[in-house]
Formats: structure tokens, C-alpha cells, sequence
């Protein structure tokens, strides 16, 4: 599938883990298109040529910027927070899948993000802050999804670092699935070949194609895959 991921995080992980230096100087980053502003005087910069080509097939990344932390106030002030979703807008139809990497806490850019997408997926670690910082985020995307993204759906959580030999992880499971929220299997382990992946800047279905990891990731992508055709089908 041609897909495009959106990195809307300051740290950039996700741009240099698909190969972008994200120290070097350029006009073309997610930083950039939120930022720019046509004029009578002046065009801006297309969308369409945000999205760079990466050394993998078919994937596409607008990357992250550290522009984004001075940004941030400006951005907000400007109400650029649909600026996103304006973008995708013209990207959808040359895409099969676009995937937007958000910071891990609820600013300005994550909310731009969800105001942007259609579905969401929530990662979680098998503990019980993660558990209570899970409630805190489901409230705060409830009044988002109600003043500004209506068609917005939890697809899934993301179970993530999940150990099966001891039973509290199953227990904080089990909690998650009695308040009725959608939880993905198969759940994801804790693995040194995700960190190799990272320092090698080689995704795991690239580097490490026959690991049980990267088998159960691809198991996760279908399951996720068969739900939306399932949902498809009915609508």
C-alpha cells in the first residue's frame, strides 16, 4: 500500500528511525506546512510536495522539526489547528494509508492530529499509571471528539512491553476489556530486536522479516486491516 506517515513530534523518533536527519535544514517538514500562509503577494508551498520519498517502498514521511517547539505558541495563537486536517485533505486520494505519530501528551500538535484523523489507535504499557493516564486521555478525547472531530473512532488499544509470564499484565487487561474499550491482540512483547531496529534505522519487517516480533506486528496490522474491511463491508 502507498502510505504516508505524519510526524508530529518534536523528538522527530519516528522521521530518523525512517532514515531522515531531522537537524538538517529544510522547508518541507510537517513544521513548514502547518507554519505557512498564502498571500496576495506570495504562493505557498503546495501540499503535495511535502511528503518525502524514504529508501523504503512506497513509504512516504513528512517529517518532524525542531521548529515545532519554538512554533508551538505561535501556532496556536494563529488557530491553525485545522491546518492539518485541511492538508490531508488534498494527500488522502494519493494514499492508501496515512499514519500520524502524535506526542505522547495532549498539546496542540496531538490535537491537531486527532482533529485530522479518522481513527485512533492508543498504545499501552501493562502497568497502572498507564492505566489511570488511559482514563484521563479517553475524557480529554471525549470533549475533543465532541466540539471539533465528530467522525473521530477508537480503533484499538495497543497492548505494548507486555510480559506472558506474569499474571498482572493480564489483570490490567482484563480491567481494560470490562469497560468495553477495544483492545488489539496479539498484545506486544518487550524485544531487544525493536531496539536493534531502531539503532539501524531499519523497520522490523525490512530487518528482521522472520522474528517472531515482526510476525506479531504484522498479525496486529492485519487484524486491524480485517476490522476496517469488516466495517466497510457493513457500512
Amino acid at each position: 500500500m502507498k502510505t504516508l506517515v505524519i510526524d508530529l513530534d518534536v523528538q522527530g523518533n519516528t522521521s530518523q528511525y525512517l532514515g531522515y536527519d531531522i537537524q538538517q535544514k529544510s522547508d518541507k517538514t510537517v513544521a513548514d506546512l502547518l507554519n505557512q500562509t498564502a498571500s496576495w503577494f506570495s504562493m505557498s508551498t503546495p501540499v503535495k510536495d511535502f511528503p518525502q520519498p524514504t529508501q523504503f517502498e512506497n513509504l512516504s514521511v513528512i517529517p518532524s522539526s525542531p521548529k515545532l517547539a519554538a512554533l508551538e505558541g505561535e501556532l496556536e495563537r494563529r488557530y491553525k489547528i485545522y491546518k492539518l486536517r485541511e492538508a490531508l485533505d488534498e494527500l488522502e486520494s494519493g494514499f492508501d494509508r496515512i499514519y500520524i505519530d502524535t506526542p505522547p501528551n495532549l498539546n496542540f500538535y496531538s490535537k491537531a492530529g486527532l482533529i485530522a484523523a479518522h481513527k485512533l489507535l492508543i498504545p499501552f504499557d501493562c502497568d497502572s499509571f498507564s492505566q489511570q493516564a488511559l482514563m484521563t486521555l479517553l475524557d480529554n478525547l471525549a470533549e475533543l471528539r465532541d466540539d471539533h472531530n465528530r467522525a473521530l473512532e477508537l480503533e484499538g488499544i495497543v497492548v505494548n512491553m507486555f510480559n506472558a509470564q506474569a499474571n498482572f499484565p493480564r489483570q490490567i487487561i482484563e480491567s481494560v476489556k470490562e469497560l468495553g474499550l477495544p483492545v488489539l491482540e496479539p498484545y506486544i512483547p518487550q524485544s531487544i530486536k525493536m531496539k536493534e531496529s531502531h539503532f539501524t534505522q531499519c523497520p522490523l519487517v525490512h530487518g528482521f522479516q522472520a522474528h517472531k516480533l515482526t510476525k506479531q506486528f504484522e498479525a496486529l496490522w492485519e487484524e486491524m486491516e480485517t476490522t476496517l474491511k469488516e466495517k466497510s463491508g457493513a457500512a
